[in-house]
């Protein structure tokens, strides 16, 4: 269209522009529906116009043409750069226009400054800025947002708060980015952005990464900081601003450093600053393994520094040498720059160089040598010179001898020769020449080869041709020279072989290849190299003795037969084998042409020369993921498959077909057929079905039919003749199925009950849940034969239950005669055993106290008696190891012994520690005694503490309101443990003089005594105890024998004669055996049992093994009895003998780690150790074997079981008749236990005078009970029983383990324990009330109590009678006890022990030195301080 338009003269001019320019140098708007328009120039002619100006008009006539849309530019450089000369950027709006419509045009850079500081003024410089008189707000991302200044052309923001930018640390770097936005308050539109840096100095933490940081940082040195603000660094010259200033260390050459020993490492570095005053020095570190080790540093000057004088070391002798990163420091933690990352090697000789070879093979820079002596590789400082020959590398003599073949491969060859033969072994030489011509295979010449040769280990060589008559032969090599100690034989053989071809299969294949062939002959494995060519293909094969299995490659001359050669090394085997190329297999058609998602449908294909492939598969690609099955060859021109999967997400399978990107065959190298594209195969989605309902279970009637209900059914097949074979099973049967498009309709099998149903089609399978065929009758054949059942027994019950009426009538009158009968037989045995029981009592006095005498009493040493007493059930405790001194704190430790001798700090440490609750019992009994272990040599110390810890338990008894005879009851409190640890170390001599003896005999009566009679080895009960819960409650059918036992150590000696019960168990009697031959022996120096067997020499000459457990064990319901002598029937005065352990066919039991086991394990079930921590007798469980259920009984079946036979443990009113043997037993040893309470409760012992120490202490706790007016005389005799009776003398007779080296077993332990419960009724006030109902320790030493009372009144009373000891006289007597046992215990482990409860209270025990007055003033706060402080850097 055109348009007219009149203009002015301006206009005209301005028009006139347009037209010179109508190329696109200018561009003008029309606003119209359309869009934006170009106005062009048609034609200019003149036409009259009037006007006012009398201007010269003329008209034009212009056509609008439309332009592309300026919009489609998003930045201003993209609007700039297109070219398009009618576009320009619109600044404010922020748009792509015609430029005519704009208002101003300008471009400027905004350039900013990164800085540090927060809330600055920045200044913006512009040029060609547009007018802003409506203003800019300054926008810093979402960080804050203000409003800027405009000042001509610069415009002035404020930068955030600090609190507004996000903070700034190591991991994310040195600096933040924002981006600084300028938004036109007109618009509201961002018209121009830069990026702004806020960036943080301090955290950089070296001084590389500092002064190497783009920003202006500055590094002070002396503070080790890194900052924008170099005025704050403390000193002019340790502001550091170029990295050459740095200090750093150089490059050094490889550190190395053997482990265990002592170096120095020197290190070159530049300006390194030296500490000032109050700064610490150098030190290095060294993370060996995940592990710290510091080692002080000296710096020599600014530019050395070295690491002192350490060993290091690291785990494992796997690694030979082990890169360790090095790290200086100084001033704790003010690293030094390590830039050419300088490590530490540590190395060690022997690790992973067990040979000569291996060692001398190492780096030179190592310095290790073959030490010929030791067998090793190590330095020469470690090699002994005076017995050792030292080999080096370097050295004249640095050739290893004795190599050593290992392995040889391959061990067959062609006698033709060029196998490459590999001899791996030891000291094979270190130089290539040393080997190069001494290489012998089988007698013939074999070259090594240098491409082969790994010194030291292994020679590869090519063999020389073998003559006819050479078969085979080992390797001989010799290193260097041909001496007797440089040559080396094999122990394997190589051999010549002669290799044959008979056959191969297939005979032919596709031209393409991908064949599987296998070439069958002799001796195929033989030598190196195998070279199997089809015509001049090669293929791709492996091989064993009798076949190569080969892939061929496609032919490269079509269809032919090609002959197939074999060469093995230099032998080329003679054989004529031909196979033949074939024309590939082709593909003619597929039926049917589609399958479901799940595949495995089957497939019918046809094509030619099918039969050639020896594994056909089908193959599907879809969505990137290729899926594959299998098919199988009926003939040359048919073969079935099984469809394979499509590649779809079963969550978001579509109800719609789909066809897979690529779809073909495999068969073998044939890739035409990979890809099929005549085909139209479609794949359809899976059949969907639903479960019967919410519960899964359909209820039907027999015959009814199952309704699966689903849908995709059958596919939508073209044609509609798409079928799926539906497998549906019922149970295990499977049903007739009818399909349509949504159900599938089962004809039930003859089956009821409940039953699984299972569908299968394709690939997939679904069960709907279960199905319930009820039965047609109401009552089912089962239910009609129950009924029946049911009725016939309930009419036998009534039958029965009238029978047993009827004989409980006639019974009745035989009860009474049964029950007197049953009284007649008790009346009997009580009679029997009260007989027996004074018979032993008049007989067996005599024989304990002749066995007696003149037995060597076992004492402990000093050293292991206090360790017992003072930490029970720790046999390696640290304070008695011999450590070294750098193992631990030495300085810090010693300072801390200067405290622990400090009275005062002492005292505080010992309060503040008893008022901590976490301080358990435990606790309070461990610091006890390692107090008195650091002060076993100052005893007078010792004491003076322990009477002030008395005293002030005393005194905190009282003001708590208890009744004062609780006090030392237990051990509640470190003092009453210290006490006890003090009695221990001053009685010793006591013990060892004078109450050691009659203990002794105590324990050695009891165990004679208990021996004497049975003992059960599972339940540990005997016919004779103390203890009513150790008791055998019934009658034990036993008989003595006389063993006559060969002694071990002097065979041709006389037999020693040995009494042995034939109820004893093999382990019992061996036990018997042992403390008749070693009876002055110590129980730690003798032969365990468990490592002896028990020989039965027979008087035929044959000899037997006698075990607990072995084949001819008796196992009767789930109970097996252990063997004895009785089992075995071994008669009185047989010959015996223990010998090392065995297992014998004989006695092997099928487990045969149960022969070896069994003595042991039942030997733990009753043998208890005596762990101090535990004063009661154990009761050892009868476990069964867990495997077999089997029980295990010796004498007595646990009552715990039901399935006694009658008589095994019998009512209680019969087995309580039994109590008289402990009558019996305590008559036995009246004696023993009356001469022991005799020596502790008697102040006159044999001509010694009392122990001070008894005296010293009494005297002490009568101070205390006048100081507190306490006259009752019970309460200061309690006080002193429970001061040294209970605390020792209960203790020292309940484990006299702890005085003697002797074995308590459980029975021992028991009777002990009612001699100590007898020892501690003895000495208490009170008077106890005794009944039939009372235990029966009470009432078995009822009688004897009360004299034992008089005994220990008296003790005390005589005691008190005695002179006073004076403190000087005392003092002298703990200085020579301190002074005799001045070496026992490695104090410094005791006090580093102690010094553990320091570290984990140490704000408390710091806090009562300062609440101390007395502390205060001797600063010992500040001590500890010091302790604290050198015991965190030593350690």
């Amino acid at each position: 269209p055109e348009v007219k338009y009149r203009f002015s003269p301006f206009h005209i001019d301005y028009v006139r522009r347009l037209a010179a320019l109508r190329k696109g140098m200018m561009s003008t708007r029309g606003k119209e529906e359309g869009g934006w328009h170009l106005c062009q120039v048609i034609k200019a002619t003149a036409v009259p116009y009037e006007n006012p100006d009398n201007l010269s008009p003329f008209l034009l006539q212009l056509t609008r043409v439309p332009v592309e849309s300026c919009s489609q530019y998003e930045t201003c450089s993209e609007c700039l750069g297109s070219g398009d000369p009618h576009c320009g950027w619109c600044v404010l709006h922020n748009i792509s226009v015609f430029f005519f419509s704009l208002s101003f045009f300008f471009f400027f850079p905004l350039s900013l400054l990164p800085s540090l500081h927060l809330h600055l003024q920045l200044v913006l410089e512009t040029y060609n800025v547009p007018e802003l008189s409506a203003g800019v707000n300054c926008t810093f991302e979402d960080l804050s947002e203000m409003d800027g200044l405009v000042v001509g052309s610069q415009i002035q923001c404020i930068s955030p708060a600090a609190k507004e930018v996000p903070q700034i640390i190591t991991e994310n770097g040195d600096h933040h980015i924002v981006q600084l936005q300028l938004k036109s308050k007109e618009t509201g539109m961002t018209f121009a952005s830069t990026s702004f840096v806020f960036y943080n100095c301090s955290v950089h933490n070296s001084c590389l990464s500092c002064v190497e940081s783009p920003y202006r940082c500055h590094w002070c040195k002396y503070r080790h900081v890194c900052t924008h603000d170099p005025s704050t660094c403390s000193f002019q010259e340790g502001r550091v601003k170029l990295p050459e200033d740095c200090p750093q260390l150089l490059q050094a050459e490889k550190i190395l450093v053997p482990v265990e020993v002592i170096k120095p490492i020197t290190l070159k570095a530049k300006n390194l600053p030296q500490p000032q005053s109050g700064q610490r020095g150098y030190e290095c570190i060294l993370n060996i393994q995940g592990n710290e080790q510091r080692v002080p540093a000296l710096r020599f000057n600014s530019s050395s520094v070295q690491c002192q004088n350490t060993s290091y070391s690291y785990e494992g002798m796997e690694i030979n040498s082990l890169p360790v990163e090095l790290t200086v420091v100084w001033n704790g933690n003010f690293n030094i720059d390590n830039p050419a990352q300088n490590k530490v090697h540590l190395y060690k000789c022997g690790a992973m160089r067990d040979s000569c070879g291996l060692c001398l093979k190492a780096d030179p820079d190592f310095e290790c040598g073959w030490c010929e002596g030791q067998n090793q590789c190590t330095l020469k400082q470690h090699c002994p010179a005076q017995d050792s020959q030292w080999l080096e590398l370097s050295s004249t003599k640095g050739k290893c001898t004795n190599p050593k073949i290992t392995d040889i491969n391959p061990v067959t060859g062609p006698r033709e020769g060029g196998t490459k033969v590999t001899i791996r072994g030891e000291n094979l030489g270190l130089e290539f020449r040393d080997i190069a011509s001494h290489v012998k295979v089988a007698g013939v010449e074999c070259k090594p080869l240098v491409e082969g040769y790994i010194p030291a280990e292994q020679i590869v060589c090519e063999m020389g041709e073998a003559k006819p008559s050479q078969h085979a032969g080992f390797v001989e090599i010799c290193v260097a020279e041909c001496k007797p100690e440089f040559m080396a034989r094999s122990s394997q053989l190589y051999y010549f072989m002669t290799l044959t071809l008979s056959d191969l299969k297939p005979k032919r294949g596709p031209v393409s290849g991908g064949t599987q062939v296998t070439i069958t002959g002799n001796n195929l494995n033989a030598g190196s190299n195998v070279i199997v060519t089809f015509g001049r293909q090669p293929c791709l094969f492996y091989r064993s003795t009798k076949h190569i299995v080969c892939n061929t490659t496609a032919s490269d001359e079509g269809f032919e037969k090609v002959k197939v050669s074999v060469r093995v090394d230099k032998a080329k085997i003679h054989q004529e084998l031909q196979y033949e190329y074939v024309e590939d297999p082709t593909i003619l058609r597929i039926e049917p042409e589609w399958s479901i998602f799940s595949g495995n449908t089957p497939i019918a294909v046809w094509g030619t020369h099918l039969d050639l492939i020896q594994n056909p598969q089908i193959r599907a690609k879809h969505g990137g993921k290729e899926h594959v099955n299998n098919c199988e060859v009926q003939n040359s021109t048919e073969m079935t498959c099984q469809a394979p999967a499509l590649a779809v997400d079963p969550s978001h399978q579509s109800e719609l077909a789909e066809r897979p990107e690529e779809f073909g065959f495999i068969l073998d190298n044939v890739q035409s057929l990979l890809i099929l594209n005549k085909t139209n195969f479609t794949y359809y989605p899976n059949p969907i079905f639903e479960v019967f309902n919410p519960s899964g279970i359909l209820e039907l009637k027999p015959g009814s039919p199952i309704i699966l209900k689903g849908k995709n059914l059958i596919p939508p097949v073209a044609g509609g003749n798409a079928k799926l074979n539906y497998t549906v099973l019922v149970g295990e049967k499977p049903c007739v199925v009818t399909v349509s498009d949504v159900q599938l309709l089962c004809e039930s099998p003859n089956l009821i009950g409940r039953h699984k149903v299972m569908a299968r089609v394709g690939g997939m399978e679904f069960s709907p849940g279960m199905v319930y065929i009820s039965p047609d009758s109401p009552l089912s054949l089962p239910a009609i034969v129950s009924i029946a059942v049911a009725g016939g027994l309930l009419i036998i019950f009534i039958v029965a239950v009238l029978i047993a009426y009827k004989r409980k009538s006639r019974e009745s009158d035989l009860t009474l005669k049964r029950l007197q009968m049953q009284m007649d037989n008790l009346e009997s045995r009580v009679a029997l055993e009260c007989k027996e029981a004074f018979a032993e009592l008049q007989t067996d006095i005599h024989e304990l106290t002749s066995d007696l005498d003149g037995a060597g009493i076992p004492f402990l040493d000093y050293r292991t008696y206090t360790m017992r007493v003072l930490f029970p059930g720790i046999e390696d405790h640290p304070v008695l190891r011999d450590l070294e001194v750098s193992a631990l704190p030495t300085k810090g430790l010693k300072l801390f012994a200067q405290l622990i001798n400090n009275k005062v700090f002492l005292l505080s440490f010992i309060r503040t520690l008893e008022s901590q609750r976490s301080f358990s019992m435990r606790d309070r009994g461990n610091v006890a005694s390692l107090i008195m272990t650091v002060l076993q040599s100052k005893l007078e110390y010792a004491t003076d503490v322990l009477k002030q810890l008395l005293a002030d338990l005393i005194d905190k008894n009282l003001e708590s309101k208890n009744h004062p005879k609780l006090l030392l009851r237990r051990t509640e409190s470190v003092a009453e443990k210290m006490l006890t640890n003090w009695f221990t170390f001053l009685l010793y001599k006591f013990l060892k003089e004078c109450a050691g003896e009659p203990l002794f005999s105590l324990f050695c009566a009891i165990k004679q005594q208990m021996e004497k009679g049975p003992i059960d080895s599972i339940t540990g009960e005997a016919r004779y105890s103390l203890s009513e819960d150790k008791l055998i409650r019934q009658q034990i059918d036993y008989k003595t024998l006389v063993l006559s036992c060969v002694n071990p150590d002097n065979v041709n000696s006389s037999e020693i004669p040995v009494k042995i019960l034939n109820c004893d168990t093999i382990t019992q009697v061996k036990e018997k055996i042992l403390d008749a031959i070693f009876k002055n022996v110590p129980c730690s120096h003798r032969p365990k049992a468990a490592d002896m067997d028990l020989e039965w020499r027979q008087a035929s000459g044959a000899r037997m093994i006698l075990q607990d457990e072995d084949i001819t064990t008796k196992i009767e319901n789930d109970w097996k009895r252990l063997n004895t002598l009785a089992h075995y029937q071994v008669p009185d005065g047989s010959v015996v003998a223990l010998v090392s352990k065995q297992v014998t066919a004989y006695n092997a039991v099928n487990n045969s780690t149960v022969s070896r086991t069994s003595a042991s394990k039942y030997e733990n079930m009753i043998r208890y150790t005596g762990s101090p921590d535990s004063l009661r007798s154990r009761t050892p469980m009868i476990t069964p074997d867990l495997e077999s259920g089997v029980k295990m009984w010796h004498l007595v079946k646990n009552h715990e079981h039901g399935d006694q036979k009658e008589g095994d443990r019998g009512s209680k009113m019969v087995s309580e008749i039994y109590l008289t043997r402990l009558l019996a037993t305590k008559g036995t040893l009246q004696k023993f236990v009356d001469d022991l309470f005799e020596t502790i409760f008697s102040t006159a012992h044999r001509g010694s005078a009392l122990p001070l120490a008894i005296k010293y202490m009494f005297d002490f706790l009568d101070e205390q009970a006048d100081k507190h007016n306490i006259h009752d005389p019970h309460v200061r005799h309690t006080w002193k029983s429970n001061c040294l009776p209970l605390r020792f003398w209960v203790n020292m007779i309940k484990n006299p383990q702890f005085v003697f080296d002797i074995h308590k077993n459980s029975i021992t332990d028991a009777c002990l324990s009612v001699v100590a419960q007898t020892f501690m009724d003895s000495c208490s006030t009170s008077e106890h009330r005794l009944g039939k109902d009372s235990p029966s320790n009470k009432l078995l030493y009822a009688k004897d109590i009360p004299s034992y009372k008089n005994w220990v009144e008296r003790y005390y009373s005589d005691i008190a009678k005695m002179p006073a000891i004076s403190d000087q006289d005392m003092n002298a007597y703990l200085a020579e006890q301190s002074r005799m046992h001045m070496n026992e215990f490695n104090t410094m482990s005791a006090l580093s022990e102690i010094y553990s409860y320091v570290g984990k209270y140490s704000e408390e025990i710091l806090g009562a030195l300062d609440q101390d007055d007395q502390a205060g003033k001797q600063k010992l706060a500040y001590k500890l301080e010091q302790v604290i402080t050198l015991m965190s850097i030593d350690s």
